[in-house]
């Protein structure tokens, strides 16, 4: 297991999130494995594997039970490390090529309108201490380049260009693509990289992340999530499905927006690909699905024969 993980990391370049999660995986499997008996996984068979994702979902194997989407990538992790041993000479068959992850419902993404994401900037900017400075400049860049929160927090100073109005983003596999930013975002910056970062990197060791937390320090993800909360609640819109009916509004959120907002703009699908920074152009076309709204509105308003 060791040598797959390791594999993983060199060969095909997963981030430590990635790996951590392969990792955990990886480990409930074995554990369901030597208490079925099988302390080899050359004498793993297809029954094991599907009785495995089976445990999965009910907690059988006196572990939490996973949803959907947690069980398949768990799958995945089993089906990858048992694809390896096979190809490494390790076994001479693979108990886990015909047993198929469990369906995903299709769920759309959740987007913001244009006139939230207004009041959720506005929400995270107010006053002019560093700290306010900080998490205006780091919403704007997350909603103006579609940046997952791991590549926001990421960036060093050296990633941003003003004057070709473009900044570096590092994907998953430390996969590189430069992404545009609009005005506004820039704006944001430069304030926080006069005004705010100067008086943080004071406390610190140097370090070159654009985003520091009060102690000088890289912000890390979990103390970015909370500035996005925080922004939320100002504005009304976290809290997700409670019992006052408010929205959730995580770092994804952003993405999702950022994305929908430039195809209900007329932006070519391939272009928003590469600013995403997704693999294949399939995982992209869900969110043309989101913009079903604006194809209605625009019917109901344009074909003389749309209404009843």
């Amino acid at each position: 297991m060791r040598g797959y993980l390791a594999h993983l990391r060199v060969e095909r370049g997963l981030s430590p999130h990635t790996l951590s999660a392969y990792e955990r995986d990886l480990a409930r499997y074995t554990r369901y494995l030597r208490h079925s008996g099988v302390h080899d996984p050359a004498s793993a068979t297809p029954e094991h594997v599907s009785s495995f994702l089976e445990a999965l979902r009910t907690g059988a194997d006196g572990a939490r039970t996973l949803a959907v989407s947690s069980a398949s990538r768990t799958l995945t992790a089993v089906r990858g490390w048992h694809r390896f041993l096979l190809e490494e000479g390790t076994t001479s068959e693979d108990p886990a090529a015909d047993v198929r992850p469990p369906q995903l419902g299709r769920r759309l993404p959740k987007a913001l309108s244009i006139e939230e994401v207004g009041r959720l900037l506005e929400a995270a900017g107010s006053g002019d201490s560093p700290v306010s400075l900080r998490d205006r400049a780091l919403l704007e860049v997350l909603y103006a380049t579609g940046a997952r929160i791991s590549e926001a927090v990421g960036l060093v100073v050296d990633d941003l260009d003003p004057g070709s109005g473009v900044l570096r983003l590092f994907g998953k596999g430390r996969k590189e693509r430069v992404v545009p930013v609009g005005g506004y975002a820039w704006t944001a910056l430069e304030a926080y990289l006069v005004r705010g970062r100067p008086v943080l990197a004071e406390k610190g060791r140097g370090v070159p992340e654009v985003f520091l937390n009060t102690l000088g320090r890289p912000l890390s993800r979990q103390s970015a999530w909370a500035v996005l909360q925080a922004a939320a609640r100002r504005a009304g819109l976290s809290g997700g499905q409670d019992v006052a009916g408010q929205r959730h509004v995580s770092p994804h959120t952003l993405r999702h927006s950022f994305a929908t907002h430039l195809l209900s703009g007329g932006a070519d699908i391939r272009v928003v690909q590469e600013m995403l920074g997704h693999a294949s152009v399939t995982t992209t076309q869900v969110y043309t699905k989101v913009t079903v709204d604006h194809l209605r509105e625009v019917y109901a308003t344009s074909h003389p024969r749309a209404r009843d």
